[in-house]
């Protein structure tokens, strides 16, 4: 189509932290990188973890790109926490990459590997590294939980629903693997129990 070119996400090469997580939650709420932190660690950190080294790395690039700003403080700067909040350009950025396509990337588990080497290698030590994984995903399964119970009982309007649906995506996650690593651990001790394949 002639006149305006479509917008497309820039994209500003960040390995660690996309950057559309970053404005996603300074448009929640303008925050510190220290703010931010915490703010990862309680709910985007669970699905896209980050350090705080990280973070503040990636509020750097965006304020360089035009896409946030320091907030302007009435305190001296010295020791003062800068606060951040998203200019028009970076929710246009966010709104265009939010709305954009997305293809799924594949999944890499090493645990799953571990199975296929076991294969050829022999399974010493995998049934308890099996038991691990399994009470690690259970703990994370009763803490989406409990998040879910605690935040959205009742949910309110559209931007809660969505946040809902982040979170389901979580439980639905571990839930699988809780049940997967029940399967697994249930079919590697019958193999050293001398039981014969199921078919």
């Amino acid at each position: 189509m002639a006149g305006r070119p479509e917008r497309r996400p820039v994209c500003l090469g960040f390995p660690h932290v996309p950057p559309h997580a970053i404005l996603t939650a300074l448009l929640e709420k303008p925050s510190s990188g220290l703010e931010l932190t915490r703010r990862f660690d309680r709910s985007i950190g669970y699905f896209w973890p980050a350090t705080h080294q990280q973070i503040y790395r990636e509020l750097g690039k965006l304020e360089q790109a035009g896409f946030i700003r320091a907030l302007p403080s009435a305190q001296p700067s010295r020791g003062q926490k800068k606060e951040f909040e998203v200019l028009p350009a970076g929710r246009a950025e966010l709104t265009a990459w939010a709305s954009g396509e997305q293809d799924t990337k594949p999944v890499r588990n090493a645990l799953v590997l571990r199975l296929r080497a076991a294969a050829v290698v022999g399974r010493a030590g995998l049934d308890a590294e099996l038991r691990r994984h399994l009470a690690l995903h259970e703990r994370q399964l009763a803490q989406y939980e409990e998040i879910e119970e605690r935040d959205f009982g009742a949910v309110a309007g559209p931007e809660d629903r969505l946040r809902r649906l982040v979170l389901r995506a979580g439980v639905g996650l571990e839930t699988f693997w809780v049940q997967w690593l029940q399967e697994a651990l249930a079919e590697v001790e019958d193999m050293e129990a001398g039981g014969r394949p199921g078919e």
